[in-house]
């Protein structure tokens, strides 16, 4: 992994830091598992905008990933890693040795030509290997781990993400989340081996607004520009700034905990996430 500073050029380009883009091994995705993305601009189906700071953007194809990794017992080499135009991460395909091609998330350290598999009975805990919480060492560290059994990965996704399994009691591991959250998950739920790959990626910077033209994003006007009746941060004369940071809606932000005190996950949370 590594990053590229651009000469100074243009402007734009002074402060730009791109991704050097080597462990990339084609620019040609697998045409068979590719699917149409629609975009919606922001606008509901009267076309008048529901969501504002949403539109244009380059065209994109979406990569169906295989997040359940359900394939158990059956080997695959991984033909190649990839660029996901709608993730953060690289993807890694696989080639089963039945013939089936699946793309997965990548992990940090996963070469092509190396071989993967999933399952639970003699799996050993290498990287790109998915395996239940219950067969993984203590200590392990993880990504992509399922919350609830067959549900498929929904955390420790994006690039360089990784958990830490902690500590297993009867049927729950204890599991330390990338938010600093320790909570408890069934040791039935699958996670894949290895940190996320393309942990590089917070060292990126853009450089110039369009950029984010690209990626779909819109102008965002901040709220202390605004009037009184669009957010409760607006108004005052000349640069006032106005008043306690909070959202549109008046929830206050930095600090403030919106989380419900009967929401019935809370007893599987061991540790809030540091604030």
């Amino acid at each position: 992994m590594s990053v590229r500073k651009l000469k100074p050029i243009t402007s734009a380009q002074r402060f730009r830091v791109v991704n050097g883009f080597d462990a990339i091994t084609t620019d040609k995705p697998e045409k068979s598992l590719l699917a149409p993305k629609k975009r919606s601009g922001g606008r509901n189906s009267q076309g008048k905008m529901t969501m504002r700071y949403i539109g244009g953007g380059h065209k994109k194809k979406y990569r169906i990933i295989d997040f359940k990794r359900n394939k158990t017992g059956i080997p695959a080499e991984v033909k190649s890693i990839e660029y996901d135009p709608n993730r953060t991460a690289f993807i890694a395909l696989l080639n089963y040795q039945d013939g089936e091609k699946r793309y997965i998330i990548a992990q940090n350290g996963l070469q092509v030509g190396q071989n993967v598999v999933s399952g639970e009975n003699g799996v050993a805990p290498e990287i790109g290997n998915a395996m239940p919480l219950s067969e993984i060492p203590l200590g392990t560290i993880i990504s992509c781990i399922e919350l609830r059994p067959g549900q498929g990965a929904v955390m420790a996704r994006s690039a360089g993400a990784f958990a830490q399994l902690m500590a297993r009691d009867g049927k729950f591991a204890t599991v330390k989340l990338p938010s600093g959250e320790t909570r408890m998950i069934l040791a039935s739920c699958m996670a894949t081996i290895g940190v996320v790959s393309n942990s590089d990626h917070q060292l990126l910077v853009s450089g110039k607004a369009g950029r984010s033209r690209w990626l779909g994003r819109r102008p965002r006007t901040r709220p202390v520009v605004m009037n009184p009746v669009d957010h409760p941060m607006g108004g005052g004369e000349g640069k006032s700034s106005g008043g306690h940071p909070r959202s549109r809606n008046g929830i206050p932000a930095k600090g403030y905990r919106t989380r419900s005190k009967t929401k019935a996950s809370n007893k599987y949370i061991v540790e809030r996430r540091k604030k």
